[in-house]
């Protein structure tokens, strides 16, 4: 009885969160219709001339959330990205001045993760015992943003438990990719990425195993994974409160390069540790800005494969002609040889893991659909450890597969005592990557950010233990950023005949099962340049130098309708 009692209060909170969704996006009358030349222009125009006009009285801001609101509705229409609906609030918000237009991002709409607090609304994660938490009040990072002249006007979608590069959930129902329906947007900020991939600006995710560069990689848009204590986390919703291990960052995300840039400098100009204790008082370095947006001779690590999935046809042509275009430029390519990212991916898979999935678990109600790669690792989880047991047997000595055996071995809770074993094994691997860096003296790394594009929807049952080209970086917290390149080719991105998916480890198996180029053809497919540790600057820096080496070769954005 316990069991359908809650069942039926989980749907009912589902059709009240879409059904309120519905009747705010059916009264945005204003916002219909076909794009006028303002709403291109606006588009079109680098942020600092639109801040610009905004302080200068020429552009009165609401034309500003008009265009963006426009863009916002057309691109939910097409991908199901948005969940709280802000946008009447926002124009209130401008015309009392709780927004100060005098502030460095003056009149810009930014999206945000559905996770971030705004005062009034909910912050779901996807979970419908969630629905009915909004706070009274705004949390520190939407402050910030509003005294830096930002205009928060909707939330994002993502999945449930945030463990996933899809974006699914029951209270919002599904996100789509921007270039192909069939195929994910990304997670878990994959509501962001298709919103940004369509037209909007400026948005914000969190990351802790890649959820702001699989959705950037995936959708085609930038995105900054800071270090932590770069970017404000304060005021958030989480399916995982109390997760250190591994810990979540708030990070930027835009539609364009120059963008990425103006915002992460601009919110940190605001001085962030005003408003979040988490953040260091480190302000915008422009000189390290300066001094790799200038240096004559890069030094470039290639990563070209992780050793546990190596990257797919379409992914090695994104890497390859990044190379190629950065040594035409005259920068020098250096072959590498890091401390094993096996070993990364599990200590961060048991690290993020380490209450054995109860956290995430304890929020869902009653037959609340889960992610099929979340509720794959509990499964795995909960399983008895004398079945896991013989099941590592078979992996490891009938399968001979030492790398998913590896994962599988040690898969359950862990006391105290064994977390703290854990602690010290990553920091020890910390050091490992802090001495062998200093030994090669790269300027930075160019990785994949993924094995494979985009997965198909629910592919992540498969591919759920495939995010190591991320993954990685969280567990050292290195700053990375994403930079689209190219496109699934149905042509050039064929699997080679000779390929033989049964030879490969379980992880590599579930990431190649969904590999088709011929269906993925027009995909996104990016590249990832990694820094050291808080080295924002930096790499936005040698991000702008990559995209000048590849020149009129460049990503083209998606055409906004």
């Amino acid at each position: 009885m316990v069991f359908f009692l809650d069942y039926i209060q989980h749907k009912r909170d589902c059709k009240f969160k879409q059904n309120e969704r519905t009747q705010r996006l059916q009264g945005l009358t204003n916002y219909r219709g076909p794009f006028t030349p303002l709403d291109r222009e606006i588009i079109d125009k680098p942020i600092e001339e639109l801040v610009q006009d905004v302080q200068k009285g020429a552009t009165d801001p609401i034309d500003l959330l008009h265009t963006y609101g426009k863009v916002a509705v057309k691109a939910h229409e097409k991908t199901n990205c948005l969940t709280e609906i802000m946008i009447p609030e926002a124009e209130h918000w401008i015309r009392d001045g709780s927004i100060n237009m005098k502030g460095p991002l003056a009149g810009i709409p930014v999206s945000l993760k559905d996770t971030i607090n705004v005062g009034g609304f909910d912050s779901t994660v996807g979970y419908s015992s969630f629905v009915g938490n909004k706070q009274p009040h705004d949390g520190g990072t939407v402050r910030l943003l509003k005294d830096a002249g930002a205009v928060p006007y909707v939330k994002t979608n993502m999945p449930i438990t945030l463990l996933s590069f899809e974006s699914t959930n029951d209270v919002w129902g599904r996100c789509t990719n921007p270039h192909n329906s069939k195929y994910s947007p990304g997670g878990s900020t994959g509501g962001e990425a298709a919103l940004l991939a369509l037209g909007g600006r400026i948005g914000i995710g969190s990351d802790v195993a890649g959820s702001v560069r699989a959705p950037a990689h995936f959708s085609g848009i930038y995105s900054l994974r800071c270090s932590t204590g770069r970017w404000p986390k304060a005021g958030f919703a989480t399916s995982m409160p109390g997760q250190e291990g591994v810990p979540s960052v708030y990070s930027p995300m835009t539609r364009t390069l120059n963008d990425l840039t103006y915002f992460t400098s601009a919110v940190i100009g605001m001085q962030p540790w005003k408003y979040d204790h988490s953040v260091h008082p480190i302000p915008w370095r422009s000189d390290i800005e300066k001094e790799y947006a200038t240096k004559s001779k890069l030094r470039v690590g290639v990563m070209r494969t992780d050793g546990v999935v190596d990257p797919s046809p379409a992914c090695v042509r994104a890497l390859e002609k990044t190379e190629a275009a950065l040594k035409a430029a005259g920068h020098e390519i250096v072959e590498i040889d890091p401390p094993s990212p096996y070993e990364a991916l599990r200590l961060a898979a048991l690290l993020l893991n380490a209450d054995g999935c109860q956290m995430f678990r304890s929020f869902f109600r009653s037959g609340e659909w889960n992610d099929p790669g979340a509720n794959q690792m509990d499964f795995l989880m909960r399983l008895p450890r004398p079945l896991k047991y013989i099941y590592y047997l078979w992996v490891k000595y009938v399968r001979r597969d030492d790398v998913w055996a590896g994962l599988v071995k040690d898969w359950h809770a862990k006391t105290a005592f064994e977390q703290w074993k854990l602690v010290a094994q990553r920091e020890a691997y910390r050091a490992k990557w802090f001495e062998w860096w200093n030994s090669v003296d790269v300027d930075f790394l160019l990785t994949p950010p993924n094995a494979t594009p985009a997965v198909p929807h629910d592919g992540m049952k498969e591919a759920v233990s495939s995010c190591g080209y991320t993954f990685l970086f969280n567990l050292i917290d290195y700053t990375c950023g994403i930079i689209p390149v190219t496109h699934v080719d149905k042509d050039l991105d064929k699997l080679p005949p000779t390929f033989n998916i049964k030879k490969l480890n379980g992880v590599a198996q579930g990431a190649y099962k969904l590999y088709d180029a011929e269906a993925m053809h027009g995909l996104p497919v990016a590249v990832q340049i990694v820094g050291r540790r808080l080295e924002e600057e930096k790499v936005l820096a040698i991000m702008k130098r990559v995209e000048d080496a590849l020149g009129d070769d460049k990503y083209q954005l998606l055409d906004i309708d």
